[in-house]
């Protein structure tokens, strides 16, 4: 008996990528603008900014997202009061299905903020530069690249685009579709979400304090060994340094709304000593607060260095 191979269609093919993204701006940064002849797309991680598209004047909110078709000039500026951070995709597709995204507006869900996720970790794999220079045009790859980090960044963007279509064209169908295909979480599953969304919560509401996996694990009802397993399988990270992350992203987000000094940031976000909050920045992020700060503010002025 012999067998027919069955050649796979594409709906939406990614051609070239001319630049992956992901921007921690000033509250005051704004970008003159440009027009080139491929598609690009902004999405709002956090905060929000105010983006011209053509003649169009837009203001994104977090987990929204805009495309401007090729030729269409677009620019960028930060609100004034927020911080944002930005996830900027830039793409050759000649595909008939990318009408779709022409003049419209989305909010993204999990799924795509995950691919999105996956399309940056993938980027730092494979790019030799980084991903935070508005002013870069040419990515050069790294000699080697990881194995596959290509073909990942492309697939996971095509997968990114499909899904966008198919949610935003019939979005109660996907759901059931998305329902039906999952496999049933298990009640020790749902519950492992739900004391990790509560304690994550909890962690936010308590920035300022000197939390103990001791004091955690009391105001949340979760034993110790419970929590930590929850933890590392749900972020890669025990309860304390998932902790320390949040406290050094609200730290530099702070730094870039440029109303407290180092001090005051320090004090706001319950560090012992101003000394302890630079070694714990440096140790998240490898610059120390000034260098950060530094790092931003060239970036707004547009002296950024195009040095990795």
């Amino acid at each position: 008996m012999g067998y027919k191979g069955i050649h796979l269609e594409n709906s939406i093919s990614v051609d070239r990528i001319y630049s992956i993204h992901y921007f921690e701006y000033m509250n005051n940064f704004a970008f003159e603008g440009e027009s080139h002849n491929f598609w690009e797309f902004i999405c709002v991680d956090k905060g929000e900014v105010n983006i011209m598209a053509g003649n169009n004047s837009i203001r994104l909110k977090k987990r929204q997202l805009l495309f401007h078709p090729p030729n269409e000039f677009h620019s960028v500026k930060a609100t004034g009061d927020i911080a944002p951070n930005l996830v900027v995709i830039s793409f050759y597709c000649s595909d008939d299905a990318m009408r779709f995204f022409k003049g419209r507006l989305f909010e993204i869900d999990e799924t795509e903020h995950r691919l999105l996720a996956g399309i940056i970790a993938e980027a730092k794999r494979c790019f030799d530069c980084r991903l935070d220079d508005p002013y870069l045009q040419n990515m050069p790859c790294k000699e080697p690249d990881r194995f596959g980090a290509q073909q990942m960044i492309r697939l996971y963007l095509e997968q990114f685009l499909i899904h966008l279509i198919r949610r935003y064209s019939n979005p109660v169908t996907l759901q059931k579709a998305l329902l039906s295909s999952d496999p049933i979480k298990t009640t020790k599953e749902k519950n492992e979400v739900q004391i990790f969304q509560q304690v994550v919560s909890y962690l936010e509401d308590n920035l300022s304090g000197h939390l103990t996996i001791e004091q955690i694990c009391k105001d949340n009802m979760v034993g110790r060994s419970q929590l930590q397993k929850i933890f590392k399988k749900r972020s890669s990270l025990g309860i304390i340094e998932y902790y320390s992350h949040m406290k050094i992203n609200a730290a530099k987000e702070l730094i870039r709304t440029n109303q407290l000094n180092f001090t005051q940031i320090s004090e706001h976000l319950g560090y012992t000593s101003i000394h302890y909050f630079s070694r714990q920045f440096k140790k998240t992020t490898g610059m120390t607060p000034s260098e950060y700060a530094s790092s931003i503010k060239a970036m707004a002025e547009g002296s950024f260095s195009t040095e990795p």
